[in-house]
């Protein structure tokens, strides 16, 4: 379903409506202001469409045949396509735009909108999906990184991260403090966290901390501790 061209540069919008001249209106619209975009008349047009590895967005009509939009969105979800989407309708209500903004949509817009409506929709949307891309780039970055850790060091990792001391975690392990003050310094160098706290970003991106907070140490002395650093160590 995907290309990797990964050209983030290169924005596209994709379109979704089956009134011809809507769609035709949008294209140009995007062109005037140097965006790319892609037309379909209905969802499944978009489904049989080769969804390039780029920054997007989608506008989507409400009213579709086949799958409608809200529908469209649900599918989206079903299939882990996460594309910020703006909906257009002429018939819009509001319990439908409620249902779509709290299923993730950026903007539900009433024809006839305003072209300025639509570019600032676009744009935040856009921004968005660029956002959403990078924060993932640097999650699978990060999990690349951390599988070239050793396990002990992982499991060093985690009780550091949840603001245990040294001595703590050495005792909590069974191993020496200099030993773990060596982990330690092998983990910031080879995960390049700069302080404490981005390390400790970096446990919760990867789920450690939500780990550590299930298990708990195993030292009964430790625990009440830990449930003060742990919620010490989330507001960071």
């Amino acid at each position: 379903m995907h290309d990797r061209s990964n050209d983030d540069d290169d924005p596209i919008v994709l379109v979704i409506d089956d009134d011809p001249d809507v769609r035709e209106g949008l294209e140009a619209l995007l062109q005037s202001v140097n965006l790319q975009s892609k037309v379909f008349g209905a969802t499944r047009e978009f489904f049989r469409w080769k969804l390039p590895d780029k920054v997007s967005c989608l506008i989507v009509d409400v009213r579709l045949p086949g799958l409608s939009g809200l529908d469209f969105q649900t599918e989206l979800a079903k299939v882990q396509i996460d594309i910020p989407i703006i909906f257009i309708t002429g018939y819009g209500d509001i319990s439908m735009s409620v249902k779509a903004m709290r299923a993730g949509a950026v903007e539900f817009l009433t024809k006839p909108f305003r072209d300025q409506e639509i570019l600032d929709a676009v744009r935040i949307a856009l921004d968005l999906n660029r956002q959403r891309r990078e924060d993932d780039r640097r999650t699978r970055d990060l999990r690349i990184r951390f599988g070239g850790l050793s396990p002990r060091e992982r499991e060093v990792m985690a009780l550091v991260a949840t603001g245990l001391m040294n001595k703590q975690t050495a005792a909590e392990i069974g191993i020496a403090e200099v030993t773990v003050k060596v982990h330690r310094h092998n983990i910031m160098k080879k995960l390049a966290a700069k302080s404490l706290p981005d390390l400790v970003r970096m446990a919760d991106v990867l789920g450690l901390l939500t780990k550590i907070k299930t298990d708990g140490p195993k030292d009964p002395a430790l625990r009440t501790a830990f449930s003060a650093i742990w919620s010490n160590s989330r507001s960071i």
